[in-house]
């Protein structure tokens, strides 16, 4: 019996404890139930979200037309192109339908798989989304990345001429002004003025006179345009010969006035044996004429000092009463010194 009864009371300890745990267990998973409960309606919509791929459906042809040359151009300067340029693509990881290409006398690019793609008069960029579209198209890549460098603009050229080191014609890139020009034909040489004359391609436009110092009197200096001609005008020069301390040719720049006592002046001055009396010979289209130029009454301002012109020679003669008294000095001092040494000795 009392084996028995120790059974019946341990019988009712293990309920006791099944009865108080019990609830605990419901609540928990009540907790687990509610949590799951998203995830499961998630699963639910899940295969209608994100529908499977089929490899062997084509994709979807766009009916948009690619970028035709009358479209908006993006910013930056770049030139538009035309017939005769050469272009490098690239197609990112697909080599073979990379390469150098140049764009025909239709204005188009025959691309090696997917055709003619019409480019004159384009920007590289659209370019570059016309040959992604035509790729797309044709079912020849699914997500192509090109890539459009510009090698040679074949006719976006401008001939720099005149008194530059190397003149020639030179590619444009992007915006460029007379003077990105210049300096890229080696500058002005030394005979060169400080003007530049930039005619159009368009023989309706007259021509424009741009100043090489940088300053223009009208506003900012133009931009250069295909097919534009650029000359750099030769310095005036003036000659000034005859009894003067350097003689010579020296230049006139197209904004400076030179007179006779400023040409005086660049060749270092009369000299003393010089005669007050100058001769301004001067090309005409009759012939070359010569005028008296009183110097005295120049130099003491009782006479315009006159302006000179392209190729006028200045002549200074020699005054030979001067000379002859600049010797006999010279000598009087020679024989002076001379007395002198020889009374010492």
């Amino acid at each position: 019996m009392k084996l028995a009864d120790h059974r019946n009371s341990k019988c009712l300890f293990l309920a006791a404890r099944v009865s108080c745990l019990l609830p605990l267990f419901l609540a928990l998973v009540s907790g687990l139930w509610a949590q799951q409960a998203p995830e499961s309606d998630i699963a639910a919509q899940a295969p209608a979200a994100v529908a499977p791929v089929d490899a062997s459906a084509p994709l979807p042809v766009s009916d948009s037309p690619l970028p035709t040359a009358g479209s908006e151009a993006p910013a930056g300067g770049t030139l538009r192109l035309d017939a005769g340029d050469v272009l490098e693509i690239r197609v990112f990881d697909t080599p073979e339908l990379s390469g150098k290409f140049r764009v025909d006398s239709q204005g188009d690019i025959s691309l090696p798989v997917g055709g003619s793609v019409k480019v004159k008069g384009l920007m590289p960029e659209q370019v570059q989304s016309a040959i992604e579209q035509r790729f797309r198209q044709r079912d020849i890549l699914r997500d192509p990345h090109v890539e459009v460098f510009v090698l040679e603009y074949a006719t976006q050229r401008v001939t720099v001429m005149g008194e530059v080191r190397n003149p020639g014609v030179y590619p444009m890139a992007g915006k460029r002004n007379v003077l990105d020009l210049v300096s890229a034909a080696g500058g002005p040489t030394n005979s060169a003025s400080k003007t530049a004359i930039l005619t159009r391609k368009n023989s309706l436009t007259p021509p424009i006179s741009v100043d090489l110092n940088g300053s223009q009197p009208n506003g900012p200096q133009p931009q250069i345009e295909p097919g534009d001609r650029i000359v750099v005008t030769r310095a005036g020069i003036v000659y000034v010969v005859g009894d003067v301390g350097r003689p010579g040719g020296y230049l006139i720049e197209n904004k400076d006035t030179i007179t006779v006592l400023r040409a005086i002046a660049l060749a270092q001055g009369l000299n003393k044996t010089a005669k007050l009396d100058a001769k301004l010979i001067r090309n005409s289209a009759t012939g070359r004429t010569e005028t008296d130029l009183p110097l005295k009454k120049i130099l003491a301002n009782q006479a315009a000092d006159p302006p000179l012109q392209n190729e006028d020679i200045l002549f200074v003669p020699l005054n030979g009463v001067k000379q002859w008294a600049d010797k006999g000095i010279t000598s009087a001092l020679q024989m002076a010194v001379g007395v002198v040494i020889y009374g010492r000795y």
